[in-house]
C-alpha cells in the first residue's frame, strides 16, 4: 500500500483492496451527476421489482404497490432531508441554502422511515388496504434498498467511524473527506509522511447487517403469524444493528437536550417496542 494517496483513492490495506480514483460523480451532456443519488436511485428501483415480486407470490395486486411507491419516495426523500437538517440545525442555520442540496448526502434513513409509514398509511386509509399487509411486503424493498444506499455513502466518503486497524479497515485521503470528521484518535495514528485516516467502515457494517436481516426476512415471510410481524422484525432487528453501528459513527446526529445520539437512542427505543408487541401478540395468540 503506497504511504501517499491520490485524493479519489480508497484503500482497505488489510484485505490488501486498492481502489484508484473512485469517483463521486459522473458527467452526462455536460451535467455532472452525483453517484450518490444513483445508488439511492437503483435500490429503489431494485426494491419496487422486489416489493412487486414478493405481492405477486402472496396474491396481492403487485401494481397497488407501483402505485403507493410514487408518493412513499417522494415523502421518504423530503422526510430523510428534513429529519437530517432537524438535527444538524447548527450547521443548516448558517447556511440555510445548503438545506436543498442533497448531492452530497445528508438523507437521514429513520426521517425516511417514519415519513414512508405515514405516507404509506394514510394512503391506505384512502383506498382500504390492509396497512400492515402492505407494509409487511414493503419491508424486505426496504432492507434491500438500505443495502444498496449505503454503497452510497462509500462514493461520498461519509458514514465511517472513528480509528481502526481491524480487518475492515479502510483508508481515506485527508483531502477528500470533511474536516469536522477527521477525530484526534485519527490524526494520532497518522504516520508520518502519509496523507490518510484509517477508519472503521461503518457504512459497510450496516449493509451486511442489513443484508443478513433481509435473508432472514424472506426466508420467514411465508411463515409469519400475523400481518405486522414483518415490520416487528424490521424495527427490532435493524434497530439492533443501528443502535451498534451508530455508536461507532463520528458524524453522528446529537440531540442537544440529551447529548446522545439520536438513530441510537430511537434504535433503543424501537427494539424495545418491537420485542414488547411481538411478545404480547404470541402471549394472545397462545391463550386462543
Amino acid at each position: 500500500m503506497p504511504d501517499i494517496m491520490g485524493k479519489m483513492d480508497i484503500a482497505f490495506p488489510h484485505l490488501n483492496i486498492y481502489l484508484e480514483n473512485v469517483p463521486k460523480s459522473f458527467t452526462v451532456f455536460g451535467f455532472s451527476i452525483a453517484l450518490y443519488g444513483v445508488i439511492i436511485g437503483l435500490g429503489f428501483f431494485l426494491a419496487l421489482i422486489l416489493i412487486s415480486k414478493i405481492a405477486g407470490a402472496t396474491g396481492q395486486n403487485p401494481d397497488t404497490y407501483w402505485d403507493v411507491a410514487t408518493f412513499v419516495i417522494i415523502f421518504s426523500i423530503l422526510g430523510a432531508r428534513a429529519y437530517y437538517v432537524f438535527f444538524a440545525w447548527d450547521y443548516y442555520k448558517d447556511n440555510p441554502i445548503s438545506v436543498l442540496n442533497i448531492r452530497n448526502g445528508g438523507l437521514a434513513i429513520y426521517g425516511g422511515v417514519i415519513a414512508g409509514f405515514l405516507t404509506a398509511f394514510i394512503y391506505c386509509k384512502v383506498k382500504k388496504v390492509n396497512f400492515f399487509l402492505l407494509t409487511d411486503t414493503i419491508m424486505p424493498g426496504l432492507l434491500l434498498g438500505q443495502v444498496m444506499g449505503r454503497w452510497g455513502n462509500f462514493t461520498n466518503r461519509e458514514a465511517f467511524g472513528e480509528y481502526t486497524d481491524n480487518l475492515f479497515a479502510m483508508r481515506l485521503p485527508v483531502e477528500a473527506v470533511r474536516s469536522g470528521e477527521i477525530t484526534e484518535l485519527m490524526k494520532a495514528h497518522m504516520v508520518e509522511g502519509t496523507n490518510y485516516i484509517q477508519v472503521s467502515p461503518t457504512f459497510l457494517y450496516e449493509s451486511m447487517w442489513n443484508l443478513c436481516l433481509l435473508i432472514i426476512i424472506l426466508l420467514y415471510i411465508k411463515h409469519k403469524k400475523f400481518d405486522g410481524e414483518i415490520v416487528l422484525m424490521y424495527l427490532g432487528g435493524y434497530g439492533l444493528g443501528r443502535s451498534w453501528i451508530e455508536g461507532l459513527r463520528t458524524d453522528q446526529l446529537i440531540m442537544h437536550t440529551t447529548g446522545l445520539p439520536v438513530s441510537q437512542m430511537l434504535a433503543i427505543c424501537l427494539v424495545t417496542f418491537s420485542v414488547a408487541v411481538m411478545a404480547v401478540k404470541r402471549l394472545r395468540m397462545r391463550k386462543k
